[in-house]
């Protein structure tokens, strides 16, 4: 629609009259706007044909067209999508043709004879600036502000018709692609909203880049986005596009000075007869992306019928779990941390377990991962770590241990960048009376290096209550260490990986080696998870490692397991036997060690 350029403002008259045609002209002819370029029809359907395909900018719509009604073409027009202001001319007034032409959606309503030049200029000027401020608002109700892409409402409009024409046409095929950005929340939170804003921008342009001009690229919300492919050839033709994309969004992104590395997961729906709603589409496209993510993300992932039946099941689960704390139906379970010298325990690390009342215990490879996601890992792990401090401080009243215990407690990346973390901890240590020191506190070194400036100080409130700080899970990470000497860690636990490798893979054991000499560089504890077998336990020995726990020591326990435990000593497993070969025993050794 041309308001404001040098094009003329195309006006075509609808009327079968000839004299209105000719006393109409006259009155373009005063405008002082000579900028207006006057059209006439006097054939219903070429009119109908002209609106439909938005030929004019504006239309002049005559009330009584031979055997049809202005009001019907008006009506018709609308209805049939077309864009540019109608308005309704009529040879008398009426109250009752006024009230349906404005109910019918015309611009403006005008009685033959009853207006002159400047209220005919007026008129047309104001449905023009009306209907471009209409178009502008339409506009911005179904595109996304940020990059301009169609949001949510517009796409899915776009789909429900892609749906119509299919089930006409059989040929007319297509797929959606489901897409979400991985570690978007970290490049946001650490580079901030700004440059996460941009980063949305310039991923917009590379996707439409590099699609087709009939296929449609839409933002859906946050970092997901939504792409429609039509006219597809075959299932192989939709996965080559989107590990074509995959490709171009891997390539680093220079922002601002910046260089930012991100990838995508990709959903995949094709088309089917039984889609009838363009929800569903979009629901089964972002099932196979959330598989794609599970899988490891940076991966596309075509929908399969069971993946809707896993969905339903995580949401049975989800429901059970949020009904699980109220129904106290989670247990702590307790290992042995045992001193490999002496075979003697004084510490356990609390393990929750889920006591589901119809699926019995629930493993946590099958609830911690839901609960991580929805949230729910925050009230679950601060009951756990309440629960395991009021158990240890019964266990040390009840003198059923000759040594000091202490209790190792797993902090999820959820809880520990919950922004009351410290207040927790400072409360559950008042309300058990456990001495802080007794209190261990276990995070992956994966958690504190995504968000390491805020994790530095949070660990560091941690430590001004007196409790000590361990790297879980110590080697599976990425930067570790460049960081580690900036946080306040006392211990490393050695991943259990790297234990069940040794006693055939000599890499293994020399990266055990490595991280023991680092721990006692950097005067740590260290913690060998996962000992299986007496030959494993014989190495760590050799190595110097004073601490581990596994099954060759003890499953994890329940209270009642280790009430037994504490009263009649643990199982004693054969010693292991001095080889001649064990280093790093004192810190003379260690030197000379390190020297070499």
């Amino acid at each position: 629609m041309n308001i404001a350029g040098s094009n003329p403002i195309r006006v075509l008259l609808v009327d079968d009259d000839e004299d209105d045609y000719i006393l109409t002209k006259y009155l373009f002819d005063e405008f002082k706007d000579n900028r207006y370029a006057l059209e006439w029809t006097t054939n219903y359907d070429e009119a109908m044909h002209d609106m439909q395909t938005s030929g004019h900018d504006i239309y002049l719509v005559d009330y009584r067209l031979g055997a049809h009604s202005g009001l019907e073409l008006l009506q018709r027009a609308i209805k049939s999508g077309c864009s540019a202001p109608i308005i309704l001319l009529t040879g008398q007034g009426d109250k009752e043709v006024d009230l349906k032409a404005m109910q019918a959606g015309a611009a403006d309503y005008l009685v033959k004879g009853q207006f002159e030049a400047p209220l005919l200029e007026r008129s047309i000027r104001y449905s023009l600036q009306h209907a471009h401020s209409m178009e502008k608002l339409l506009y911005e109700a179904l595109h996304d502000s940020l990059t301009g892409l169609p949001n949510r409402t517009k796409f899915t409009e776009m789909l429900g018709e892609s749906i119509k024409n299919s089930q006409k046409m059989s040929s007319s095929r297509f797929a959606v692609l489901f897409l979400d950005l991985d570690r978007f929340k970290i490049i946001n939170d650490s580079l901030g909203h700004f440059l996460g804003d941009k980063l949305l921008q310039s991923v917009a342009v590379r996707l439409k880049r590099y699609l087709r001009p009939h296929d449609v690229v839409a933002r859906f919300g946050g970092d997901e986005f939504t792409i429609l492919l039509s006219n597809i050839k075959d299932r192989q033709d939709v996965i080559d596009v989107s590990e074509r994309l995959q490709r171009e969004i891997s390539i680093p992104f220079k922002i601002d000075g910046h260089e930012i590395f991100t990838s995508t997961s990709i959903g995949i729906t094709f088309f089917d007869r039984h889609y009838e709603r363009p929800e569903d589409i979009l629901r089964d496209a972002d099932t196979a992306m959330y598989q794609a993510k599970v899988d490891g993300k940076a991966r596309c992932k075509v929908f399969e019928p069971e993946m809707h039946a896993t969905n339903l099941n995580l949401l049975q689960i989800e429901n059970d779990l949020r009904r699980a704390i109220d129904r106290n139906e989670f247990k702590v379970y307790y290992q042995p941390i045992v001193n490999l010298e002496t075979q003697t325990i004084s510490e356990f690390e609390s393990l929750v377990r889920w006591e589901h009342p119809e699926q019995g215990l629930v493993s946590p490879c099958d609830f911690i991962p839901l609960a991580e996601e929805t949230g729910l890992i925050v009230p679950i792990g601060e009951w756990v770590l309440a629960e395991s401090c009021r158990q240890i401080v019964s266990w040390q009243e009840n003198g059923l241990s000759d040594l000091p215990l202490s209790i190792s407690v797993n902090l999820s990346a959820k809880q520990l960048m919950h922004s009351n973390i410290a207040n927790q901890v400072k409360e559950v240590i008042l309300e058990t009376g456990i001495n802080p020191r007794s209190l261990k506190l276990e995070v992956t070194e994966s958690t504190v290096m995504e968000n390491a400036e805020v994790a530095l100080q949070i660990l560091s409130d941690l430590c001004a209550l007196g409790v000590r700080i361990s790297s879980d899970d110590f080697g599976t990470g990425y930067s570790s260490l460049s960081y580690l000497h900036r946080f306040p860690f006392d211990r490393l636990k050695i991943d259990r990986s790297f234990i069940m490798k040794m006693d055939e893979d000599a890499k293994s054991e020399e990266i055990v080696r490595t991280i023991i000499l680092l721990a006692k560089n950097l005067n740590m504890e260290v913690v060998a998870e996962g000992i299986e077998n007496e030959k494993q336990y014989q190495q760590l020995y050799d190595l110097g490692c004073k601490l581990g726990q596994g099954f060759l020591f003890s499953r994890p326990l329940a209270k009642e397991g280790v009430d037994d435990l504490l009263k009649n000593g643990a199982p004693r497993v054969s010693p292991p036997k001095w080889s001649g070969e064990r280093i790093f025993a004192s810190s003379d050794t260690l030197k000379a060690a390190s020297v070499q």
